[in-house]
């Protein structure tokens, strides 16, 4: 693994928008994110070079390259606009690798961000909320190898991979279980550098906090993963790869609130609410 010093890189809107599609990219190196340092940021161009989704908005006062915002002053987004959104299928220890590795696809439209609400539409059934270590991808990347994969990597930051399980048991795709509207809360930042051979992973629901799990406790590890993605698609800057959930659910139903938590990350908090 690198030793590079880890960086947080956040998807930004200012309180002060000027519309509902502004965004900024804005970075924060501090090692405490609660310090006073670790509560300014500093806007960046975009971390995704090339990737028409992830461009920033065009500067304004006190929004330019090199100013320095404090995090009061915005609110955090899903860290990127990603073209694909990838799970992985039954990645817990050594029962997944047993299986060859499978992928499915989530809906880039069910991506939501920190504080976002997840929307549970009438007879939807049982959910589960699903806190996964998620690759950033950093580039465009084809037929990567197991020398080559750690590069494509930008970072990571915390997926929930929301699931509705009875969906899951009518839908052998898994496309109505997994890609309905706010079903991929994101972020609240990536974080580059990260070691990620053995992360704690863990929710906590309505203040109870469930058992936890490993990042070790993956069948299928990071570089394993993009070498099969990229065996068959092109992944692109911004891309979202949820590696899967090692650790205790609990069914969510409106009025909860789900907290995702990743060491090395921090926390991803979304409200539950029954869909309009």
């Amino acid at each position: 693994m690198s030793a590079t010093r880890a960086r947080r890189i956040a998807r930004v809107r200012p309180l002060s928008h000027v519309s509902e599609a502004e965004h900024f990219f804005v970075a924060n190196d501090a090692p405490d994110f609660d310090s006073e340092a670790g509560k300014a940021w500093m806007v960046v161009t975009t971390p995704f070079p090339g990737s028409l989704a992830n461009p920033g908005s065009e500067p304004r006062d006190g929004w330019q390259s090199g100013a320095i915002v404090e995090e009061g002053s915005f609110t955090f987004l899903a860290p990127s606009v990603p073209a694909n959104v990838l799970g992985m299928a039954h990645n817990t220890g050594q029962a997944g690798r047993a299986l060859p590795p499978q992928a499915f696809h989530k809906a880039a439209t069910s991506v939501v961000g920190p504080g976002d609400a997840i929307e549970l539409r009438p007879g939807v059934g049982h959910v589960d909320p699903e806190a996964e270590l998620t690759i950033v991808v950093g580039s465009r990347v084809r037929g990567l190898t197991l020398d080559t994969a750690r590069a494509a990597i930008l970072g990571f930051t915390i997926g929930n991979d929301v699931s509705a399980r009875d969906l899951q048991k009518s839908d052998e795709l898994w496309i109505s279980a997994k890609s309905q509207d706010t079903f991929t809360p994101v972020g609240p930042w990536i974080v580059t550098a990260l070691n990620d051979d053995n992360l704690s992973i863990g929710i906590n629901h309505n203040g109870t906090e469930l058992k936890a799990a490993s990042s070790a406790d993956l069948g299928w590890g990071v570089e394993e993963i993009l070498v099969y993605l990229t065996s068959f698609m092109t992944l692109h800057p911004g891309d979202l790869v949820l590696t899967g959930f090692p650790a205790e659910c609990a069914r969510i139903v409106p009025g909860d609130t789900v907290t995702c938590h990743i060491e090395g990350i921090g926390e991803l908090t979304n409200p539950v609410v029954a869909a309009a």
